[in-house]
């Protein structure tokens, strides 16, 4: 009889189950599930470990992905089902408010599973994790990009020497080793163009049914031009990183092979640049008119409202005909003096204007904001506040709809904000490094806060001139009126 405990390979997806494993990659959860029950349903698919994995299959590799937080994994499932599968190599991509969880899993890993690790945390702090004890059989901290370096790792750990911006810890002085040879630096910035199409084998998710849909998510840029003070995509803390946009040709091919293989008419842009400047609009929609796109799909991107405030009429009105169906927008506040703080590069009214345009040709709009900015006071969130409802109503007489998303600000290291908040002398690394998740679902009654429930971390310090208590009402106020508004 069959042992209901024991752990299930077949979560483990894409790879070749007659072959032994090179590498099972792991997306750690952002909660441990054995604790409680995940709520929502559906996150957005691991597409930078699917590029990853799609890339070293195309050599022969045979790779997996886990991914736990899809899955509602807890941490000590997550260690069974990998020490389990036995393979050569495990990868897991280290993000700031995982990263104790993604410590803990590496540490309960078999003893003769290699460790290689990446993500924005491994970017912004390599020493600390290199010399934390749970991360000790790290053989290769890969920074930046990685589909090529992680090839060569496959091949043979000791590439590493020869591999730009891949750390590890020397075994007899214990300080970190970077390795880097002349002639090398190709495999930071791999081309974009040349990659092979995700296999969606890797993304449990995805293609998924939205809207009776079929829905794919993709990327069609890496890299972001700007600096908000918050983000970790901001381009002080990736000066690494070359910007470099998928030409049309190829975002459509990928686009075709979806509908043709899995029925797919519908797409997300999920990266930071495909509505973020004039001349990458006007080549996509150059290629996407041509193609006719707009007869067969619709599509969601992200934009950039400054971008999209400076739009001509005749541009916004040839995304809507090229099937555009929803704009992500990083409105973040409805304070002038907050925008200005965090280098947003827009103001309230900008953000009224390109939401109202873009309502008006029934192309729908996902607005983020961020409540408890360093120093922010009552009355800049009473601003948030009142711009989300301003932009609410701007949606109730339009053909277009305006969702609002709202969440609480946490500082990530490497970040410009990161680095104002250490400058100040008042906080040490570990205190703004204590993330810990925030239930406002009153353990999973509240079914109006789901939405919230997986996203919204803190640290638990005031860092607003609000008291946390202020921001917290404000955001589940939001939050509940916005589900209202939804399920009206």
């Amino acid at each position: 009889m069959e042992n209901p405990l024991a752990p299930r390979h077949d979560l483990i997806v894409g790879a070749d189950p007659r072959h032994s494993l090179d590498m099972v990659m792991i997306n750690a959860p952002l909660r441990d599930y054995s604790l409680r029950p995940r709520v929502n349903d559906f996150t957005l698919p691991v597409l930078g470990m699917a590029y990853i994995a799609t890339y070293a299959a195309a050599h022969g590799y045979n790779i997996g992905v886990l991914d736990a937080e899809a899955l509602g994994l807890g941490i000590q499932q997550t260690v069974d089902i990998v020490n389990a599968a036995r393979p050569r190599w495990a990868g897991m991509n280290l993000l700031a408010p995982t990263y104790e969880i993604s410590a803990t899993i590496a540490a309960g890993l078999a003893p003769d599973i290699r460790l290689m690790l990446g993500g924005h945390q491994a970017k912004a702090m390599p020493t600390q994790i290199l010399t934390d004890p749970r991360m000790s059989r790290c053989a290769a901290l890969v920074l930046g990009e990685a589909e090529t370096r992680v090839v060569e790792l496959l091949a043979d750990h000791r590439a590493r020497a020869q591999l730009p911006a891949v750390m590890w810890l020397d075994p007899v002085l214990k300080t970190p080793v970077t390795g880097g040879m002349p002639g090398m630096g190709h495999h930071l910035a791999p081309p974009v163009d040349e990659l092979p199409f995700v296999d969606r084998r890797y993304l449990c998710q995805d293609p998924h049914v939205e809207s009776a849909r079929w829905e794919a998510n993709m990327v069609g840029a890496r890299g972001c031009p700007y600096n908000c003070s918050f983000c970790g995509a901001a381009v002080s803390a990736n000066p690494d990183v070359t910007i470099r946009t998928r030409k049309p040709d190829n975002i459509i091919a990928e686009m075709c092979q979806l509908r043709e293989d899995q029925d797919v008419t519908a797409f997300r842009f999920v990266d930071d640049l495909f509505l973020g400047a004039r001349r990458v609009i006007e080549t996509m929609m150059g290629g996407f008119s041509a193609e006719r796109v707009g007869e067969w799909a619709c599509w969601d991107a992200t934009g950039r409202i400054n971008v999209l405030d400076r739009a001509t009429d005749a541009t916004l009105n040839t995304l809507a005909d090229n099937g555009l169906r929803e704009v992500a927008l990083g409105v973040e506040s409805g304070n002038e003096q907050m925008l200005a703080y965090i280098d947003k590069r827009i103001t309230p009214g900008m953000a009224v204007r390109v939401v109202e345009r873009l309502l008006d040709r029934d192309i729908s709009v996902k607005g983020y904001f961020i409540l408890g900015f360093p120093g922010e006071t009552t009355q800049q969130m009473d601003d948030t506040d009142a711009l989300i409802h301003r932009l609410w109503e701007a949606s109730d007489h339009r053909p277009g709809r305006f969702r609002a998303s709202v969440f609480e600000f946490r500082p990530y290291p490497g970040t410009p904000e990161w680095a104002r908040l250490m400058a100040t002398g008042r906080y040490t690394p570990a205190q703004l490094l204590d993330y810990a998740p925030v239930d406002l679902t009153a353990g999973g009654v509240d079914e109006t806060m789901y939405g919230r429930d997986e996203f919204n971390f803190s640290v638990g310090i005031q860092l607003s001139d609000a008291p946390i208590s202020y921001l917290r009402d404000k955001l589940s106020t939001l939050s509940r009126t916005q589900y209202a508004r939804l399920h009206a």
